[in-house]
Order: structure tokens, then sequence, then C-alpha cells
């Protein structure tokens, strides 16, 4: 075949053969279909324009299944940004630390479908010890897993290696197939858990649950003692 990138004295003749030569040319280049001018009549340019058609159709089929998806996501967010504004207001209305915490836990586990929940905090509440709450210093051995973690202060999702597993959950380790974890950036951290493997995956979006650990953290801090004046 004649290498057209060398030439320089290409005709329409040359192009017409070439095209008669290679009549899949348009499938490898549909958007150059898009491009040309056709005559409205009867013969070989009907099957082209057929084929302009054709191409258009799936590309407004593409488009259409992209706006449906575009429009799940809008709506699953905004049920999203709904609920979060309610665990929110449900955490300005506690009025202790273990009222906060009691509503951190119901909440995450009726409102926010998760199978295991659990609480770990560097200081224990004065009279409040239910089974989901875990209080560790922060040089505490069993933390040693998680020094990465809280280091980098952000919310961290996947599965959970052995270690973290057996500190976080005990006996029912084996529930959490997949778990995400929370900073409370002074207190502690949160962790909820799912029995379903893609529930909280590694490329799944943090950015409402570093909202809903803030709001945790501001919530728990209303109840530490005042700094004594100097």
């Amino acid at each position: 075949m004649t290498d057209f990138a060398t030439r320089r004295d290409l005709d329409v003749l040359d192009v017409a053969g070439f095209l008669r030569r290679n009549p899949d040319f348009l499938s490898e280049f549909p958007d150059l279909a898009l491009t040309l001018r056709l005559p409205r009549h009867e013969g070989a340019s009907t099957s082209l324009a057929s084929y302009q058609l054709d191409v258009l159709r799936d590309k407004n089929r593409a488009l259409t299944r992209r706006l449906q998806e575009l429009i799940s996501i809008a709506q699953d967010n905004e049920h999203l940004v709904a609920r979060v504004h309610g665990f929110t207001l449900s955490l300005m209305r506690a009025h202790s630390v273990a009222d906060t915490l009691s509503t951190v836990a119901a909440t995450l586990t009726e409102d926010f479908h998760t199978d295991l929940v659990r609480a770990v905090l560097f200081r224990k509440p004065d009279g409040f010890a239910p089974d989901w709450l875990r209080v560790a210093s922060r040089d505490d051995a069993g933390l040693a897993p998680f020094a990465e973690f809280l280091a980098n202060d952000q919310p961290l999702c996947g599965r959970l290696n052995d270690d973290k597993l057996e500190f976080l959950f005990g006996a029912d380790a084996t529930r959490a197939a997949s778990a995400a974890l929370l900073p409370i950036e002074g207190h502690g951290f949160l962790a909820i858990a799912s029995k379903d493997q893609n529930r909280f995956h590694p490329g799944i979006g943090t950015m409402f649950l570093k909202l809903m650990a803030e709001a945790v953290g501001a919530a728990l801090s209303r109840f530490e003692p005042a700094a004594p004046k100097s």
C-alpha cells in the first residue's frame, strides 16, 4: 500500500481509491463521519448517512446513561447531606459525654446502617462503660497498629489487618469485612464496620466521614473542663 504520510501530491481520486480499498475505515474514525457533508439522494451516500445517524444515537445513549448516573449520585449525596445534618443536630442536643457517645453509636447503627460501631477514647468518661467503648491512653501498646492512621489524622477505609480488628472488635472481628476509621482530634477515634466487604473501600469518598468526625470532636470538647484562668 502506498505510504500516504510521505506524499504531498494526493488528489481526490487517491482518497476515493483508499476508501474503496478500506471500507471499514470509518469504523475506526467515527468522528470523521460526523464532519462529512453528504447529498440527500438515493445511492451509496444513504448507507453513510445512516451510519452517521447511528453514531449520533450511540453518543446520545452514552450521554443519557452518564446523565442518569450523575442524577443518581446527586440524589445519594443529597440524602447523605440530610443524614449528616441530622447527626450534627443530635450531637448539639446532647447534655454530656455519655449522651454524646450514645447518640453517635445509635445514629451510626440506625441511620447509617453500620453493623459494628466502636469508640476509642484516650480518657475514660465518668460512670460510662458500654461494650462498644474502648479506652486506651495514647501510649497504650494496643494503639501501636493505629500509629500511622492517628498521625495522618484522616479517615481510613478498607479491610483492616488482624491486629486492628482484634483490638476493636474482639470476638466480632469476623463480621467486619470492611471498616472505616474516623479520627476525633484530641479525643481518640471511631471505628465503623460492615459485613459487606465493598461498603467501605479505599476509593470511597471521605469528605462526609471527616465532617462527621469533626462534629463529634466539637461535641465532646464542649464537656472538657475549662482551663484555669491566669
